[in-house]
């Protein structure tokens, strides 16, 4: 596949749960933007005794929304996929709520130093049980599996719902866009290895945090190898062409995206080239950066 097939259509509305399977529900928060589509997908997953995947941003009309959603039920766990602003601030709110455990890799893996791009990230979580590679959270009839996926922050976790042999894919794979992987917590040669560690699994649909449901998701994965590898090949053109900085190599690249997204894509661009770098296909004089100068190994 030499294009990924992104699709953004998705039928919903703010504030309301949408039961998507027998087991899934989903509320979106309304906070769209460049980086999030139409909003954050909060997902309550059971019957009765519930989990709740990412409870989003701290919007206080999306909280009332998620807490309206369960009510009647009791909330065991809170399960965060990755610490930026757009998924975890709300959890204390919906565990002072609830009493929910709260789960998650561990804290942010950087401190607040570094260029913010995307959402940001949330400094302020802390999991009450931290959920490594493996793991399992289980409730009333239903069982999820985490999976470290570090690459777009290195506390990422996808969560696989073993009753419905489906993923929870928060942002490292999403049917609408590929993921920002911005250096120093995002990391290039870790995103790749968790994409080819989902390749190898078998699940047969993602519910990513935003946009809709990824129904070929094996293809998708590829796809998104594919992708990443072409993307280095541009930048190894680029340098062969002289093309030395970050800001012109994004020039170069990105001519048919909205130059709003050139930091963001920047950003990228570094985490490729640091990736280079790393494995000894790109050299640069000083510790990289959007500022530096990158040349091809010789």
């Amino acid at each position: 596949m030499d294009r990924i097939p992104f699709k953004r259509e998705l039928s919903f509305e703010y504030g309301q749960a949408a039961q998507l399977s027998p087991l899934i529900r989903r509320v979106v928060a309304k906070n769209p933007s460049m980086f999030t589509l139409h909003g954050t997908g909060t997902y309550i997953v059971g019957k009765g005794n519930v989990a709740i995947i990412d409870p989003g941003p701290n919007i206080p009309e999306h909280i009332t929304a998620v807490l309206e959603a369960i009510r009647g039920e009791t909330v065991t766990d809170i399960i965060i996929t990755h610490t930026h602003i757009d998924h975890s601030p709300a959890t204390p709110h919906v565990k002072a709520a609830t009493q929910a455990t709260t789960w998650g890799f561990g804290p942010h893996g950087t401190t607040h130093t570094g260029e913010q791009v995307e959402e940001g990230a949330d400094y302020d979580f802390v999991p009450d049980q931290e959920l490594r590679d493996n793991m399992l959270v289980e409730g009333n009839g239903w069982t999820i599996e985490a999976i470290h996926t570090p690459g777009h922050t290195s506390n990422h976790i996808c969560l696989a719902l073993k009753e419905e042999n489906v993923m929870f894919s928060g942002d490292h794979v999403m049917g609408w866009s590929t993921s920002v992987i911005s250096p120093p917590d995002g990391d290039m040669g870790s995103y790749l290895q968790s994409l080819e560690k989902l390749l190898a699994r078998h699940e047969t649909r993602y519910w990513p945090t935003h946009g809709p449901a990824i129904e070929n998701p094996q293809e998708f994965v590829q796809a998104f190898i594919t992708h990443r590898k072409k993307r280095e090949e541009d930048i190894k053109s680029c340098l062969h062409a002289g093309v030395t900085k970050i800001p012109d190599i994004v020039e170069q690249l990105y001519k048919s995206t909205d130059p709003k997204l050139y930091g963001a894509a920047g950003r990228s661009v570094l985490a490729h080239l640091i990736h280079m770098v790393e494995t000894g296909r790109a050299l640069c004089d000083e510790t990289p950066s959007v500022h530096s100068s990158f040349q091809l190994s010789p």
